[in-house]
Parts: structure tokens; sequence; C-alpha cells
């Protein structure tokens, strides 16, 4: 996570920011009223803990929840620096509040969907994964565990990724431990799932391009097809046979869904030995495609 930078206060992007913030939290919370914590699904975190807390001693989740962001996040600015700026407190706090305002308002089932907890558990992910998405665009955090999983990653020096599973993991397995039902558990990593594939929809947006690499004799043919028909650019590298140490070009380029049909159904037809990688493209910027300005925007 990168350290602390300026930013203008009430600034257009400030705006944005706080925008952010306010429908993020409130998409989190909502996903925690309605379709997780009436069910017991416990999807780690902090909000996991303050779930099992909630059904073991009364206490209302939001307002636990908080109670245990605010010193994790002052143990984290001692040991980590000073990485949680103000955009990620008010982002918890206002977690907090809606989760408990929502609850008041509406009870504690409002949805009735015990008969179909795995819709719920899904929902659930859909709405807290795209406010955690919403709330990493404004460049804040949503705090808790992630806290944990950062100080145990500085001192243990395990990959940040592998070290927040294991937390969430653990905490996932405490509702097991809490509940008696092994069924808690397997939803709620269904819930961590699907928030982490939601967070990635939000951040990288939904791609159906395709990155090509191309081996094949009628290169030149093939990269007029790109250039010409197709419209679209690419790199030519030079490589090297591994077995017979034969000099090759390797045509590099993205394209779409049809434009790889089309593509394909052309090497067929003018060189079908040739050797063609298709990966899934999650993201690309630059000419041709969403520029990386507008990205950043």
């Amino acid at each position: 996570m990168a350290f602390l930078q300026s930013e203008k206060i009430f600034s257009k992007k400030w705006f944005k920011d706080y925008a952010l913030i306010f429908v993020g939290t409130l998409s989190v919370a909502s996903g925690y009223v309605f379709f997780i914590t009436p069910y017991r699904i416990v999807p780690g975190g902090i909000y996991g803990v303050s779930i099992v807390l909630h059904y073991v001693l009364g206490t209302p989740v939001g307002l636990t929840a908080l109670c245990f962001n605010i010193p994790l996040t002052i143990i984290g600015i001692k040991i980590l620096g000073p990485r949680f700026g103000p955009k990620t407190v008010v982002g918890f706090i206002l977690t907090s509040v809606f989760v408990d305002v929502l609850s008041v308002f509406f009870g504690n089932d409002p949805l009735k969907l015990a008969h179909d907890v795995l819709l719920s558990s899904i929902f659930g992910g859909i709405l807290i994964g795209l406010g955690v998405g919403l709330i990493f665009k404004a460049k804040a955090t949503s705090g808790g565990s992630d806290v944990i999983a950062m100080i145990i990653s500085k001192f243990t020096k395990m990959p940040l990724g592998q070290t927040m599973m294991i937390v969430d993991s653990t905490i996932v397995i405490t509702s097991l431990l809490a509940f008696g039902d092994w069924k808690i558990p397997l939803y709620s990593w269904i819930v961590i799932f699907v928030i982490g594939k939601i967070i990635d929809v939000v951040l990288q947006g939904i791609s159906y391009d395709k990155t090509l690499f191309i081996i094949s004799e009628k290169h030149e043919k093939i990269k007029q097809k790109i250039l010409m028909d197709i419209n679209r650019g690419g790199t030519m590298i030079d490589g090297k046979g591994m077995y017979n140490g034969v000099d090759k070009k390797i045509i590099y380029t993205v394209v779409n869904r049809r434009e790889l049909e089309m593509l394909k159904d052309y090497i067929q037809l003018i060189d079908p030995k040739a050797f063609l990688t298709v990966i899934n493209a999650n993201e690309i910027l630059g000419r041709g495609f969403k520029s990386l300005e507008e990205k950043l925007k």
C-alpha cells in the first residue's frame, strides 16, 4: 500500500473520492445487513469477528467493528507508518454507522432468505465486493484484518496476499467453533470468493479482449491482415526455436473476441501449422483501447 499523498481539499477529485467512499460504505453495509449477518455468515475480516460476537454476546455489529478498527488503525500507523489517511478512517466509521442504522431501521432479517442461504451469500458478496472496490478506487482501504495481515507480513516476511488469506480463513474457522455448523464456513468462503471477483471487476472493468502470441512462417501475411483488415496494431518479436535453433518471428497483438475468430479463420486458411497462444486480457491500457490517463481519472 502506498504512503499518503497530499490531496487538495474540496477539489473535484476530493469530492469524487468521498462520494465513492459514501456509496461504497453504504453498499458494504447493505451487503452485511440484508444478506450476511442475518444468516451468521462470517466472510473473514473484522466484520466476520463482529458477526460472531454479535451472536455470542449480543453486541451491535457496526459498533463492535468500529471498536476493533480504531485501535488497529492506531497500531498500524505506529508499526507500518502513515499509510492510513483520513479517507480510510471516514470509510470504516461510515461503514459501522450504516451497518447499525440499517439494522435498526430494517430489522434483523429483512429479506427472509433463510431458505436460500446460497443466494444470500452470492448477492451479499456482490454488494460487499462492489462497495470495497469503490472504496479502493478512492485510494482508501477498508481497514480491519488488512492491517493485521500487513503487520504479520512485516515481521514474518510472508507475502501479503498469503497472510490475508490465513487471517481471513482463521476468522472463518472461528464461526465453526462458535456455531458448530459446517455449512457456515462453506458459505463464508463462497462470499470471500465472490467479493474478490467483484473487486477485480470494479477496479479493472469487464474485458473481453484477448492477448495473442502468433508464431507462423506466414507472419507477413498475418501482419497485413491485422493491420489492414482487422485494423489493429501489434509488435513483431524476434525469437529462436528451442529445438532446432531456427529464427522465428512472433507476433504480439490484442484483439476482441470477434476479431479473434476472424484472425483464427484466416490463419487456419493460410498456415494450418501456425502456433497461437490466446490469453484473457483482464485490462488493456494504451492506444486503441482505454488510455492510462482515462483509467486514472
